[in-house]
Order: C-alpha cells, then sequence, then structure tokens
C-alpha cells in the first residue's frame, strides 16, 4: 500500500503568522500519527518562513513513524539533514525565494553534483529520493546518480485532472513503468488532493509514498469547521 507522509509546514506558517506557538508543531506531528499518517514531511527553506531548522531538529523526538526533509542541498540543508539523519532526504531544486517547488531537477546537467550529494546521504545511511518530472529520460538519468527514489511532480497531473484526467496521468504511468524497470522506488507530491489522489494512486503502479500538505491542510480546515463552530456555541450557550 502507499505510505501517506503528513506535510506540516503549513502548520508552522500559521504558527509563524502571530509568533508563539500555537498551533504546537510538535504536538500536531505527533497528533496526526495518531490519526493514522505514516510519515511526517518538512521542507525547510533559507528564510525559515515556515519550517524553521531549530523544528527540523526537534521532530525527531515525536516522530515515531517516517520522517523525510525535503530541499535544496545548499550546505546549510546538507549539515542539518546529516545532523538530524531523518529515514529520507527528498531533494529538490527550488530556488531560495521560491513560493513552492516549481520544478524537477535535470538529472543530466546536474548528474555529478547529485550523485556526490547523495553519496554523502546515503553513507550515513539516509534514503534518498530526487523530485522529478515526469520526463523519460531525466528518470533512465536519475540512476546513475545513486539515489534509491524518485518523487514525481505532480502540479501538472492537478492541474489537467478536472480536464481530461487520462490524459493527464499518462505521462505519469509511463514515469512509473519506467522507474519499475529501473529498480527506482516511487513516490509523488505536489497538488494532490482528495479530489485526485484515488485516481492518481490507482494508475500508478509501485507508487510507495506520497507528500500531501496544502490540500490536506486547507481540506482539514474546511472538514472541521462545523464541528468547532458548533462547540464554541455550545460553550456561549452555558
Amino acid at each position: 500500500m502507499t505510505k501517506l507522509s503528513v506535510n506540516i509546514n503549513k502548520v508552522a506558517t500559521l504558527r509563524n503568522s502571530r509568533g508563539g506557538d500555537v498551533p504546537n508543531l510538535l504536538k500536531v506531528a505527533k497528533d496526526l500519527q495518531f490519526f493514522g499518517a505514516e510519515g511526517i514531511t518538512v521542507h525547510p527553506r533559507p528564510d525559515q518562513r515556515h519550517i524553521r531548522y531549530s523544528d527540523a531538529r526537534e521532530l525527531p523526538a515525536v516522530v515515531t513513524t517516517e520522517y523525510n526533509i525535503e530541499g535544496n542541498p545548499i550546505p546549510e540543508f546538507m549539515d542539518l539533514v546529516l545532523s538530524i539523519k531523518p529515514t529520507q532526504v527528498t531533494l529538490v531544486p527550488d530556488a531560495e525565494d521560491a513560493i513552492t517547488s516549481n520544478a524537477g531537477w535535470d538529472t543530466i546537467a546536474n548528474a555529478s553534483f547529485l550523485k556526490d550529494t547523495i553519496a554523502r546521504f546515503k553513507v550515513e545511511g539516509i534514503r534518498t529520493s530526487i523530485f522529478v518530472d515526469p520526463n523519460l529520460e531525466m528518470i533512465e538519468a536519475a540512476v546513475a546518480t545513486g539515489t534509491d527514489r524518485i518523487e514525481l511532480y505532480t502540479e501538472a497531473f492537478a492541474h489537467h485532472y478536472p480536464v481530461n484526467k487520462e490524459k493527464a496521468i499518462a505521462p505519469y504511468r509511463d514515469a512509473a513503468i519506467l522507474a519499475n524497470k529501473l529498480g527506482l522506488g516511487i513516490n509523488a507530491g505536489h497538488d494532490l488532493s482528495l479530489d485526485n489522489i484515488a485516481f492518481f494512486a490507482q494508475e500508478i503502479p509501485g507508487l510507495l509514498e506520497v507528500s500531501i500538505g496544502h490540500a490536506l491542510m486547507s481540506e482539514s480546515l474546511y472538514l472541521g469547521f462545523e464541528t468547532v463552530v458548533q462547540r464554541y456555541l455550545s460553550h456561549l450557550a452555558k
């Protein structure tokens, strides 16, 4: 079965917007696992606008499932991951000022860099994954980097799914078939949601893990509004 790793960046964004420690990131991570999440994902960025490096260092105390740290392997990120030794590191080629990840690696142009970087993580026993578009050439070249897995960048699928789901899934299905043949594990993430996740998971052979943050947090807000409003009303009626 495909594992669900929950990205908690948006929880940190909400906390940071007011200062203080509400919502408490560690409690949220602990509760998400209690509710069934099979992993916790964070994506610290250089400006620490959501997940802070200190958060990343504190989370191992409560993560009892799998801990996945995503990010661009700049020196500070490398040092962070090597000091924590999470279950998995996912390498993402995002610019320092990127709002969110928006492209996969060029595994040909960056082959030497990725190979050297991945080797440093693997010697420490950290499972590695690299963010890639559903491009067969890039997936084939990913093998030479030594990565354990690829993470398929699914924004294009999510964007086209409402219009033509068969056309949207086709390149991802082909990418997965090739990855399986090459012995690469398959993860996926970006804009997957309750609307499209079932179809995606059914159509991607060998899908090991999905990392979902923004949609899951947004859906959780809306699905929980009724309960919270009713609780406030009940307190006010006393």
